[in-house]
């Protein structure tokens, strides 16, 4: 009878250190706690029903669909104490990144995406993300697996957006002011677009706009799975090799059409200057030739006027002065001698 008293006060001796050991718990300083009653989240204390979070990214018709109540958060430190029937469930608040191209249901290298001219092309970054400690309902209890659902919405919304990309600024060769019209001429016909058709270019060059575009697209995240983007990181927009050879080709070609336009145009630049410069220097010659005869011009009007026909012959006889003792030869008419 005493072995079978001593044999059962050890049992119950082990189950109360097994049971208040497991009743004690401690949140790390990069998680937050959940506490549920036989399944059941605590909702906190006059939430409205149904603790609706607000997000203006979403829709209404959203925001009646994704119906999340407030829970309670229990914060880092501990030890707690919960009791037997209750569950812990920790996340971590931490900021995370994943590979873009990570798929719980099957191994890939990157993500395939296809581009408004029908070229597949292969699509590489990562993502940062971090757990809404505001909306941990949605991320413990609204769906099984909601990283996997925020990668397949980010992925499908990436690849919607990579279908229908185009440059903003468009690729010409010239400057839309060069492009101008002048005066008297019709409109000119715009500049050849070598990247016309040639997405893949569009989105290597605007890498950074994309990045942007996919993280207002994917603000509502939060309150759909509980999970906040923190950043999109694409890096790497491949094509197949053979088109990239291509595509490589048609990047040389355009560099060498701007080159020999970029020289033309100093050319042409130049030549005008030189043509100015040859004009001035012609207008100057002439103005110097024309100066000394409108002057003498001048001078032999005011000396007709002041003076009359007699004194006009009278300087024009004594300037031939100084030409005579010049003058090798001179030959007179019969009027002059007369």
């Amino acid at each position: 009878m005493i072995h079978l008293f001593v044999f059962g006060f050890g049992v119950f001796v082990y189950a109360a250190i097994r049971i208040l050991t497991g009743c004690l718990y401690t949140v790390s300083p990069d998680q937050r706690a959940v506490i549920t009653s036989f399944g059941a989240a605590t909702v906190m204390p006059g939430s409205q029903a149904p603790g609706m979070t607000d997000e203006s990214s979403m829709s209404t018709e959203e925001q009646e669909r994704y119906r999340y109540p407030q829970v309670q958060v229990i914060g880092p430190g501990g030890p707690y104490f919960k009791f037997p029937w209750q569950r812990v469930h920790k996340v971590s608040v931490a900021t995370q990144a994943v590979d873009l191209s990570w798929d719980p249901t099957k191994a890939q290298d990157t993500i395939e995406a296809v581009t408004k001219d029908n070229l597949t092309t292969g699509v590489n970054g990562q993502i940062r993300y971090r757990i809404s400690e505001q909306n941990l309902y949605a991320y413990l209890f609204g769906v099984a697996s909601p990283l996997e659902h925020v990668m397949g919405y980010f992925v499908s919304v990436l690849r919607e957006r990579i279908a229908n990309f185009t440059d903003p600024k468009g690729q010409t060769l010239l400057a839309d002011d060069e492009l101008a019209p002048s005066d008297g001429e019709a409109s000119a016909t715009s500049s050849v677009d070598l990247s016309e058709g040639v997405s893949i270019n569009d989105l290597r060059k605007n890498l950074p706009l994309l990045n942007q575009y996919m993280e207002q697209q994917c603000q509502s995240t939060t309150g759909r799975y509980g999970i906040e983007l923190d950043a999109a990181l694409i890096t790497e927009i491949d094509p197949p090799a053979q088109v990239d050879r291509a595509l490589s080709a048609i990047n040389s070609t355009r560099n060498q059409v701007a080159a020999d336009i970029s020289t033309a145009r100093a050319d042409s630049e130049q030549q005008i200057t030189m043509s100015a410069r040859a004009v001035e220097i012609a207008t100057n010659n002439a103005q110097a030739e024309v100066a000394p005869l409108q002057e003498l011009a001048s001078t032999l009007s005011t000396i007709k006027t002041e003076g009359g026909s007699d004194c006009l012959s009278a300087y024009v006889r004594n300037a031939k002065i100084p030409l005579y003792k010049r003058a090798g030869r001179i030959v007179q008419s019969a009027n002059q001698r007369s």
